[in-house]
């Protein structure tokens, strides 16, 4: 399992796929190549689903499945208030 860090955008909002334990389902458009990230979030799922709207920046750390999914095992978003 090879770790790595990327950054980028939310594109879709966050869909709850299993309830218990919670798993959550976004894409993400990466800041680097522009491409479409399929990404789980598992570990702090509710923290996630209270923070993430629909375009917020996003740095998350984590590793693909078999299914070339990216498994989100850390996360920030950056929530700036506007003045």
């Amino acid at each position: 399992m090879k770790q790595q860090a990327l950054t980028g955008s939310i594109i879709s909002d966050p869909k709850v796929l299993k309830m218990a334990p919670i798993l959550l389902f976004v894409k993400i458009a990466d800041a680097r190549s522009g491409q479409l990230i399929n990404c789980l979030v598992h570990k702090h799922g509710l923290n996630f689903l209270y923070q993430a709207t629909l375009g917020s920046q996003i740095a998350v750390y984590g590793h693909y499945n078999q299914r070339k999914q990216f498994v989100i095992d850390k996360f920030m978003i950056n929530t700036q208030l506007s003045a």
